[in-house]
């Protein structure tokens, strides 16, 4: 029979365990408990999250019971883990603010009713130590010449950048945060990414030391694209969760950008579409895999999102683009409507501007930078100068072109920045 430890397998999302034949064994259980933390230093979580997330959204739907734990006491020490300078310190506010917005994200991928998945907040006991009682009961299993070893200290210390003693503790912490969850509610596997291998060993022996018992980690690999980006990263920045920050259109067309050469690893790893439908579109090249992009997107952001808001982004790229018929033999699984008899734009960035405005008219450069197409004047200017600004599908190549009535378009002007980044403007009579 096939336990979830197959299906993360099977699917990519496995680098590393501990205790193989155990950990099967233990995931061949009825209902187990499983945790991954996840650390507050933005108000949102960003697409480099989703490999963890998912990976809890499969315990569940395996029957077992996911813990998400964010790290409201731990964000105060800072991971060192992947970090070449110490973090920013943040305030107690800033970090509580940042936990409640992170709680709410993760409640969109798992279901937390009846004790189905528990959401937790490591604050609760971390803040509560006594200091002298914590190095007499937990700092005497760890050994500095172990942990100076670790992979997150050891890169800190050979590249001589400063590892400042409260990031120290951190192992620490971690594997108590192991310890306190072995103990409330038996849970007895850790996950994280690969930069977490140190840390989650090290919860391991104090939860054999400490309760004589066998717990178990796993880790991610770290994803990156075809091109060896690190997966998220944007040249506009991170693609955020939080639709104020990434707009669901944004997250849609993200997903839709993806690389010939990633589509079926992200199916695997992003989408809940059976493995059985992505191997017979593994073989699909140029315009039929542009097809299986739109169900990768559709997918992606219904998860995140909600159907809703992926229908509506769906819509706005048909209308913008083009329609693409997706055919019903196309991994039938995915909910994306085959055929459209209608279309909107509503998932498209869209702001207002009035024919007054418009008679005196606008500097193009000036209105690409203040809709947020650029950072700035220059870069508007240079955008336009290497031929990537648009309105309404045409092709501006004038720096010093001025906005006017005659760009109107049906009431608005589409302004673009490459074929991709859209800003629609509706112009109001007053």
């Amino acid at each position: 029979m096939k336990t979830v430890l197959d299906v993360l397998k099977s699917r990519g999302f496995v680098e590393q365990t501990t205790h193989d034949q155990e950990l099967e064994a233990y995931l061949g259980q009825e209902r187990v408990s499983a945790y991954i933390g996840f650390d507050p230093t933005a108000s949102s979580l960003h697409v480099g999250h989703l490999l963890p997330i998912m990976a809890l959204v499969h315990l569940q739907q395996a029957g077992h019971r996911p813990i998400a734990l964010v790290g409201g006491g731990t964000g105060m020490v800072g991971d060192p883990s992947g970090k070449t300078e110490t973090r920013q310190m943040l305030t107690e506010e800033i970090i509580e603010a940042n936990v409640e917005a992170i709680r709410n994200q993760l409640k969109r991928y798992l279901d937390f009713d009846e004790g189905k998945a528990l959401l937790l907040n490591n604050a609760l006991w971390l803040r509560e130590l006594r200091y002298i009682d914590f190095l007499r009961t937990i700092g005497r299993h760890f050994s500095v010449n172990k942990m100076v070893k670790s992979e997150s200290y050891r890169q800190r210390l050979e590249s001589e950048q400063n590892l400042a003693f409260i990031e120290f503790n951190y192992m620490l912490l971690q594997s108590y945060d192991f310890l306190e969850l072995y103990d409330r509610y038996g849970c007895k596997l850790q996950m994280g990414g690969s930069d977490q291998w140190g840390n989650i060993v090290a919860g391991i022996e104090l939860i054999r030391k400490m309760r004589q018992d066998q717990a178990f980690g796993l880790t991610f690999p770290l994803i990156t694209t075809a091109s060896g980006a690190k997966m998220g990263k944007t040249a506009k920045g991170a693609v955020w969760l939080d639709p104020l920050r990434t707009t669901p259109y944004d997250y849609f067309q993200f997903w839709v950008n993806t690389d010939d050469k990633d589509v079926v690893r992200f199916l695997k790893l992003f989408t809940m579409i059976p493995l059985e439908e992505i191997s017979e579109i593994e073989h699909i090249r140029d315009e039929a895999l542009n097809k299986v992009k739109m169900i990768l997107a559709f997918e992606a952001t219904s998860i995140t999102h909600g159907r809703e808001q992926a229908l509506s982004a769906y819509q706005a790229a048909v209308q913008l683009f083009g329609a693409r018929d997706v055919p019903e033999h196309l991994l039938p699984s995915s909910s994306l409507p085959r055929r459209l008899d209608r279309v909107g734009d509503a998932a498209v960035p869209t702001g207002t501007k009035t024919m007054a405005e418009l008679e005196s008219g606008i500097a193009l450069f000036k209105l690409i930078h203040e809709v947020g197409l650029a950072a700035s004047g220059a870069a508007a200017r240079r955008l336009i100068e290497q031929g990537g600004a648009y309105i309404n599908g045409n092709r501006i190549g004038q720096v010093d072109y001025v906005v006017g009535p005659g760009d109107l378009d049906n009431g608005e002007i589409r302004l673009s920045a490459g074929k991709k980044r859209i800003y629609r403007i509706v112009v109001k009579a007053a």
